[in-house]
């Protein structure tokens, strides 16, 4: 393979001739070697990353530290990166050491050596235009890594919204179809009072229809960054006035109304807002389980369970059992919310873990973040498209429900009072008979009035 010799202070080292990357990204591939998931994996987060070098650039450009040529050919370069060219050379592990010194070298030794090219020098020129001297100039991974996340994040946001707000439309329409269907509502898996499935369906929606608020609530959050504030906040090595200015142009670039951290030595060790966002995500997903857990708990049988709704076949259930469909989307929802779960108590630590005016460990956060997002949003989406829009109402087995309920004896007794319907109660399950039967043997209540108090009795305020 052909290569190129390229130096740090450590030595020297070949990289294959091709490559954008450089000496300090060839020697996190032989440090980092962990996951196997590279940073192109997420591609809002390489944007995000160019968008902070452009900015960059734009502010340096501003204050007279770089000639316009470079500075023009380091901003094309990032614009093919946020356009989404080049990515494949992003190709750090995930996990890594340096707080993503690692990254933001990546970054830099890409955007120098398309830049480079642009100029019509060979990669690895570095005389002619640095990744350190040029493309990360006045800046710090402490402070390009964290505002990349951010960035990374506001990136995602509409996306996670979307799928979101289509799984609740999803869950809206099955409830207005099933408005009219009464079934027996649960208490401890045990028969409770009369509903309709479309109050059930609608539950289902409403207590999704909470999570969009949380969720555009973090946008504010996000940002508030400490770009300009280099290593630890104070802003050495950049001109003053410099984090107000590439700000000013990141907002400009990302369309995020981007704004100077109040003070941004508090901004670069502080990690909270990934926190947050996590939690979010991971109050989502909690909720989404538990509906898919009751999804495949009003599926069940089909024949010996509760059988009230019908999840749409979506392939062969076993390899022994001809015949059986099982509940795999929600069965896969369950577990994408299991590693959301886990991915937030990974970020929870990454959080408590930061020492004095850095939190190292923001690489792992970035690392569970965007796969927490990814998952979620591809999981709700699916349920969505492949489950709840195909859900059919077993009608029969609603009523047949309903009426063997002992517990509809409840409804009467405000009219019979408390010692009659206990009689009818053990009565009734002592004969194998419904409550109607009895009612309407003893004249007790006409038909009509007894399916009357039915309905009424799940009619909402």
């Amino acid at each position: 393979m052909s290569t190129r010799t390229e130096k740090d202070f450590l030595g020297s080292k070949e990289i294959p001739i091709d490559a954008y990357y450089g000496v300090h990204t060839a020697r996190a591939l032989d440090n980092f070697n962990v996951t196997g998931v590279q940073i192109n994996h997420f591609p809002r987060f390489i944007i995000a990353m160019a968008m902070v070098k452009k900015a960059s650039v734009a502010a340096n450009l501003e204050f007279k530290l770089l000639p316009e040529h470079v500075a023009g050919a380091i901003v094309a370069a990032c614009d093919e990166i946020i356009d989404g060219k080049l990515h494949e050379h992003f190709v750090v592990d995930l996990i890594q050491g340096g707080a993503g010194t690692s990254t933001n070298m990546n970054a830099n030794e890409v955007i120098a050596n398309r830049a480079l090219e642009i100029l019509g020098h060979a990669k690895g020129s570095y005389k002619q235009l640095h990744p350190n001297d040029h493309v990360n100039l006045s800046q710090s991974t402490n402070d390009v890594y964290p505002t990349a996340f951010r960035v990374g994040l506001l990136l995602s946001h509409a996306g996670v919204l979307e799928a979101l707000e289509h799984l609740i439309s999803r869950f809206r329409e099955r409830a207005e179809l099933f408005r009219a269907i009464y079934k027996i509502g649960r208490t401890q898996l045990q028969d409770a009072v009369p509903m309709t499935l479309g109050q059930e369906f609608q539950a289902f929606a409403d207590t999704l229809s909470e999570e969009t608020q949380r969720f555009r609530d973090l946008e504010g959050l996000l940002c508030e960054v400490g770009l300009g504030g280099t290593a630890i906040g104070t802003g050495i090595n950049a001109p003053k006035g410099y984090s107000a200015v590439v700000c000013r142009h990141l907002a400009e670039i990302s369309g995020f109304p981007v704004t100077t951290a109040s003070n941004p030595i508090e901004a670069t060790s502080d990690t909270g807002v990934y926190l947050t966002w996590s939690g979010v995500l991971r109050r989502t997903a909690t909720k989404l389980s538990k509906i898919c857990n009751d999804l495949r708990l009003l599926a069940s049988g089909p024949r010996a369970g509760l059988g009230e709704i019908r999840l749409p076949p979506v392939q062969a259930g076993s390899s022994i059992m001809p015949g059986k469909v099982n509940p795999v989307i929600p069965e896969m929802v369950n577990q994408v919310a299991y590693q959301v779960m886990g991915n937030d108590l990974s970020v929870m630590l990454a959080c408590e873990g930061g020492q004095l005016q850095l939190n190292a460990f923001e690489p792992v956060m970035v690392a569970n973040l965007f796969q927490s997002i990814d998952i979620m949003k591809r999981a709700m989406r699916i349920l969505a498209d492949r489950c709840v829009a195909g859900i059919q109402p077993n009608i029969e087995h609603c009523q047949r429900n309903l009426d063997a309920s002992i517990t509809l004896i409840t409804l009467l007794n405000p009219q019979l009072g408390y010692e009659l319907s206990s009689e009818l109660a053990v009565e009734a399950l002592a004969s194998n008979r419904t409550i109607r039967e009895l009612v309407l043997e003893r004249n007790l209540m006409t038909s009509e009035a007894y399916d009357a108090l039915v309905k009424e009795s799940a009619a909402l305020d």
